[in-house]
């Protein structure tokens, strides 16, 4: 645990939610579609600091005029049901920061099922939106236990799509495909590493890069100088406290 200026205490799942804010950081007016509950912190603090014109949901089918806790509506400015959702999606302006059970160095993710897909060891959720998401708006992941059962040399099967296979299926695929940054419990890592393999950006709080390196089951690009996460402002962690008043982000990730 580390403190800020102020001497409040600084947890790992604050250092986590202010890495998912930074991935909107600059975004502009489009909807940010966080899964979990870091990432919708996370999305809710760029929008109350420094990203106000992010479109935020209530994660159903309202869009928010004000930046509500987890858990409240608070005021609602739009409607957005699931089957408008698509034309969001076609349209590019969406930056959604997913899940993922296996992710590979070029960024394909599975959520799928792990194992053979005609008799898997278990079965996941499906493939979801990960392809129409990938291949049409900007993607990002939350991977909150950062371990080489998930970073993994080939994913089972491809639920979104990852640099290398987006440029095999030609520019249909690579118009619009753009990976952001996948944030854990150990680090920021994005894609730009050589031939976009991921890339160790930033280290949190107490991990080393060796820490990360362990937890990798492939190659990871990792720069000369490679700088700590940084850690909320003392503004920073109020907003938090307002948006997560029950501390659920605590539950999420430990330290």
């Amino acid at each position: 645990m580390t403190t800020v200026a102020s001497g409040t205490e600084v947890t790992r799942a604050d250092v986590c939610a202010v890495a998912c804010a930074e991935a909107w950081r600059g975004e502009g007016e489009i909807l940010a579609s966080p899964m979990g509950n870091i990432p919708t912190i996370g999305a809710r603090l760029a929008r109350s600091s420094f990203s106000p014109d992010l479109l935020i949901s209530d994660g159903e089918a309202f869009l928010l005029g004000d930046v509500p806790a987890l858990g409240q509506v608070g005021v609602v400015e739009g409607w957005l049901p699931y089957r408008l959702v698509f034309d969001v999606v076609a349209s590019g302006r969406r930056h959604v920061m997913m899940g993922a059970s296996q992710i590979d160095a070029y960024g394909n993710t599975n959520i799928s099922c792990i194992g053979d897909h005609a008799k898997p060891k278990a079965q996941l959720l499906g493939v979801r939106g990960g392809p129409g998401n990938t291949v049409n708006h900007r993607t990002s992941y939350w991977i909150p236990k950062h371990s080489p059962r998930v970073f993994v040399e080939h994913v089972d099967m491809v639920s979104g799509i990852g640099y290398d296979r987006a440029a095999q299926a030609g520019s249909s695929a690579t118009k619009f495909h753009g990976l952001g940054r996948v944030i854990t419990d150990l680090a920021v890592l994005d894609f730009g590493g050589s031939e976009h393999r991921m890339r160790l950006v930033s280290t949190h709080p107490g991990v080393s890069v060796d820490d990360v390196v362990a937890a990798t089951g492939f190659a990871l690009d990792v720069p000369a100088e490679v700088p700590s996460t940084r850690v909320p402002t003392a503004d920073e962690l109020y907003i938090l406290s307002t948006l997560d008043p029950r501390g659920l982000r605590t539950k999420e990730v430990a330290g």
